[in-house]
């Protein structure tokens, strides 16, 4: 409304300071207002340059509450209706990243596909119309949805001494070099401008009973041990009245504090949906884009489950990894699929909708949070609970395989040889359980074999060569057991008190991890890694670690004779098995070698 009534506004000068038919003193009196009016003017309008005191960019941080207003900026797309408008696509909040610029945006109904990031030099003033010299454009890296009240769009951080306050505008309206007003989610007066660093900042909650499961970046908490909840409070405010109500912190460990709803949400948890919450660290609020989300509001543990066995993974541009890893564990039992989606790049989108039309049951979330797996595992695992009865976290080069079972392992022959939903008939074993609520598989690490180039027929029949002794282990969980606080150590959660985990004998089941694979492949993640506490490669942290290639510095240099690294001994059990079941007798190739 207030955009529509600026453009409606027109200065108006009096050109006309004498009369012809007024007194001498009414003309003087006259002239001194126009030149004081002239003048006024003049100084309001005057734009004056600084050089600014720094060559990064500056946060223009808000006076406003950390629980950043609702009220804020919309972006207009002027392709349609008679004053060429449609309703407002607001910027909620923005989030400063390394290396680019989150914007969470209302209104997602009215999304508009193609937009543009808009950066304004620091300090400038907008009227009427700003020059194109004092704007710089750009693509979005991303726009998606995030949940059920917002999207997401990523910008480029900005250029040197222009603001990352950035607005958005829709790509390639108006042809002239003016950057108008009303079509940015402008910087009006008295609107949101704040951006949140992501050293600190509330950026999830899920609801889960009575209580709010909120996820923190910036406590710095030592993982895999609890916290005292005493030095935590959490804060909920009203979207409605705008009152902010706080509450008691229950549990806390790594990023995930759990917090009491307010009292007159607990008989209806659903009126706690959308609304703002931030935790306090010693009475101190941090800045939240936090609303809350309600997965399970229907979520009862005596319901018979949807599916018996479901997958959770996070991935950053893996798209070219998905089918076979999704069509695979598909043979092998798996029903359901939850991928978040770590800011891929790739064709991911087009892949997972090919994969839905050919009825493999998806869904991705974007999950913007970069190095939160541990947290978002957390999050995936109160959203696949109402419909999953067993969830194995793992990543795209991981494949379970299942040798033949040995006399020395009589006791799991029941779990059945390898084929056809064998994976499924494990878990299923264990459903009636009182106590076994988590299934430990061991990892073997397999390198390049040889190869030079990525195999044309997958991974599972590409790469034969690995190391000798197993590396960690994954887990498949019942996320009912699990325990309140969700602490996880990627890939394995704490349980509650009276259920057991079991681990697998190595002659029963086995997980492929195609860890070291040719040098294209690998070398991407020196970009990042998604785990919160592994440390990126680039980064001269834990260079011992199992979770590290031995002997591989922290740049990204292909080392001598890297396709002959991590080779101890030759396994070429899966691929005998996916060649043996899943080669089309007609075409002799591979599900994943052609167009679903």
């Amino acid at each position: 409304m207030e955009s529509e009534q600026r453009r409606k506004r027109k200065r108006v000068f009096n050109q006309s300071l004498f009369s012809s038919h007024s007194k001498l003193i009414s003309q003087v009196r006259s002239l001194i207002l126009c030149f004081s009016i002239f003048f006024s003017l003049l100084l309001l309008s005057h734009r004056i340059h600084l050089a600014p005191s720094s060559l990064h960019p500056v946060l223009k941080v808000s006076r406003l509450s950390l629980l950043s207003s609702s009220t804020s900026n919309s972006v207009l797309d002027s392709s349609s209706s008679e004053s060429g408008i449609r309703s407002p696509v607001r910027i909620e909040d923005r989030v400063l990243f390394p290396d680019h610029i989150l914007l969470l945006l209302s209104n997602s109904d009215s999304l508009i596909e193609e937009l543009e990031c808009v950066y304004d030099w620091q300090g400038l003033n907008y009227s009427d119309g700003v020059t194109a010299n004092e704007v710089v454009l750009h693509p979005v890296l991303s726009l998606n949805d995030y949940d059920e009240f917002r999207s997401v769009a990523r910008c480029p951080l900005p250029p040197e001494n222009y603001s990352v306050a950035v607005n958005l505008r829709r790509r390639g309206v108006g042809d002239s070099d003016v950057v108008r007003n009303d079509w940015l989610l402008g910087p009006a007066e008295n609107q949101n401008q704040t951006v949140h660093s992501w050293e600190k900042v509330v950026y999830a909650a899920l609801i889960d009973g009575v209580t709010a499961v909120v996820f923190v970046k910036g406590l710095n908490l030592r993982p895999n041990r609890d916290w005292d909840p005493s030095r935590f409070s959490c804060h909920f405010r009203s979207h409605e009245t705008g009152v902010s109500v706080k509450t008691t912190a229950i549990k806390v460990a790594q990023e995930v504090v759990r917090c009491l709803i307010p009292r007159s949400m607990r008989n209806s948890p659903v009126k706690a949906e959308g609304i703002r919450v931030t935790i306090g660290v010693n009475r101190i609020p941090l800045p939240s884009v936090a609303k809350i989300v309600n997965f399970n509001s229907d979520y009862d543990p005596s319901n018979v489950k949807t599916h018996e066995l479901c997958v959770c993974t996070m991935v950053w541009n893996q798209a070219a990894s998905l089918r076979e890893w999704i069509i695979y564990h598909s043979f092998l039992g798996v029903e359901r699929w939850f991928i978040y989606d770590n800011n891929s790049d790739d064709d991911i989108k087009e892949v997972i909708q090919e994969l839905e039309l050919n009825r493999y049951n998806i869904s991705r979330q974007t999950w913007p949070w970069i190095k939160t797996q541990e947290a978002g595992f957390s999050h995936c695992a109160l959203r696949a609970r109402r419909e999953c009865k067993w969830v194995s976290f793992m990543d795209v080069d991981e494949f379970f395989y299942f040798p033949s079972p040995t006399l020395h392992h009589r006791k799991f022959d029941k779990l059945g040889f390898p084929g056809k939903n064998a994976l499924r008939s494990l878990v299923n074993n264990f459903s009636n359980s009182t106590k076994i609520a988590e299934i430990r598989t061991s990892c073997h690490s397999f390198g390049p074999s040889g190869l030079n180039t990525p195999p044309s027929e997958g991974v599972t029949v590409g790469y034969t060569c690995r190391l000798q002794s197993p590396e960690r282990h994954k887990s498949i969980v019942r996320p009912d057991a699990l325990d309140h606080s969700l602490l996880n150590v990627v890939h394995h959660f704490r349980l509650r008190k009276g259920f057991k985990y079991i681990n697998l004998p190595q002659n029963t089941a086995l997980i492929n991890h195609y860890k070291y694979q040719v040098w294209e492949s690998f070398r991407a993640k020196f970009f990042r890694r998604v785990a919160t506490y592994v440390a990126d490669w680039q980064e001269n942290q834990n260079e011992g670690s199992k979770d590290r290639a031995p002997g591989l510095g922290t740049e990204p240099i292909e080392p001598p004779d890297w396709r002959l690294k991590f080779c101890e001994v030759w396994d070429t059990g899966l691929r005998d098995f996916v060649l043996a079941n899943m080669v089309d007798s007609a075409t002799g190739l591979l599900p994943w070698e052609t167009s679903l």
